[in-house]
């Protein structure tokens, strides 16, 4: 059973930049897909980003392309989500994800499809302007 666990979320105004971390505890394989999702009242929670641990190149929503950088820290056992020039529309509960499988994505990587054995709790994001 893989245990997810995030933080760094908090309250930022338009502009600023925040880094959220999963820490993962009670892997089994050496490799997962690792993904980043959002989710606010009343919507869908959103794939965000996406990374497969074997040097994959990540995947990004459209949304955040250029402002949000996907990494992992296989040492700590710690995904990261670095968020720059963050907006009003940014603002959600963050959750990671972690699955054994590759990740797996819609023609042209256009969406992220894995579905996702292991979640963590979230992390809030508030983005005033």
């Amino acid at each position: 059973q893989v245990h997810l666990v995030e933080s760094g979320g908090g309250s930022v105004q338009a502009g600023g930049s925040l880094r959220l971390s999963c820490v993962a505890s009670g892997k089994v394989y050496n490799s997962y897909c690792m993904a980043w999702f959002r989710q606010v009242p009343g919507k869908e929670r959103e794939a965000v980003a996406s990374v497969y641990t074997n040097g994959e190149k990540p995947w990004y929503t459209e949304s955040v392309k250029g402002r949000f950088t996907i990494s992992e820290d296989s040492a700590k056992d710690t995904l990261y989500l670095q968020m720059n020039n963050l907006k009003p529309e940014d603002s959600a509960m963050y959750s990671c994800a972690a699955d054994p499988l590759t990740c797996t994505y819609s023609s042209a990587r256009r969406r992220l499809l894995s579905d996702f054995a292991y979640w963590g709790q979230g992390t809030r994001v508030t983005v005033s302007s």
